[in-house]
């Protein structure tokens, strides 16, 4: 099985990657039917292994690669580099001025169910973006950009699908939607993840220029979300020093994957 996944072609392993990320999304929305809350230190768990393969995977899979790829085509390296990861932050910041912004005005329900979506959805697209770039980097034989290490990301960003997704269903219901409507619409704020990873592996093929640019800012991204959501929600939990550490377990075991242990 692992055999056939890695003789598939860039674009059929980043849409599989991403429906698996999907998926997750989906698993979390449905923890709906069975919890009317959920339980805080297994989803601060999550996201504490998750912010660390995360990490590690927008460092070693997307950063270091973008830098490899920049120098290779003799471009200026600390200014494409730069341009990408602050693209991929002002991206993230500027979709929740939009989303804050021109979302219903007035304080109501609908206000608070749009306002949730539009956010894990415009978060969701860089992310989606992200799976796309790293496999479809993979052609191009750059040290750092394996199937490997794309996997891990994936792997990385579907572990906090799964709290992602109940933190928007699990409230819509407390809100007043019924079970089913807070599902689909938890669901469907992964569904753009599919979509972006499709556009991201596309953009890579065609356009070799551009592939130091968009490792940058999926690392941005990646990094982005990282630091202002991963880290202080999870360390919002009492354990503080325990979530600490599986973030480290989960950098370290995007490490391994990473040196080939």
């Amino acid at each position: 099985m692992i055999d056939f996944f890695y003789e598939l072609n860039p674009l059929w392993q980043a849409f599989i990657a991403s429906l698996f990320t999907f998926s997750m999304t989906t698993l979390g929305s449905a923890l709906v039917f069975l919890f009317k809350k959920t339980n805080k230190n297994i989803m601060d768990s999550l996201l504490g292994i998750s912010a660390g393969i995360m990490l590690a995977a927008a460092i070693f899979s997307l950063l270091l690669p973008s830098i490899e790829q920049s120098n290779s085509l003799g471009m200026p390296t600390i200014l494409v580099v730069s341009i990408g990861i602050l693209f991929g932050g002002l991206l993230l910041i500027l979709g929740d001025k939009i989303s804050s912004k021109y979302v219903l005005k007035e304080e109501s329900k609908l206000k608070r169910v749009l306002l949730l979506t539009t956010s894990i959805i415009l978060h969701n697209i860089p992310e989606g973006i992200a799976i796309g770039v790293a496999f479809g980097s993979v052609i191009y034989g750059i040290e750092g950009a394996t199937i490997a290490a794309a996997i891990s990301l994936a792997a990385g960003i579907a572990i906090q699908n799964v709290p992602e997704g109940a933190a928007i269903s699990i409230p819509l219901r407390r809100e007043g939607l019924k079970r089913h409507q807070a599902f689909l619409v938890g669901m469907s704020s992964g569904i753009v993840e599919p979509i972006s990873a499709l556009i991201g592996v596309v953009l890579v093929l065609k356009i070799k220029v551009i592939l130091p640019y968009l490792l940058a800012f999926a690392a941005g991204a990646m990094i982005f979300v990282v630091i202002v959501e991963l880290i202080p929600e999870s360390q919002s939990n009492k354990n503080k020093n325990l979530i600490a550490l599986l973030s480290l377990i989960g950098f370290i075991f995007m490490l391994m994957l990473e040196i080939g242990i």
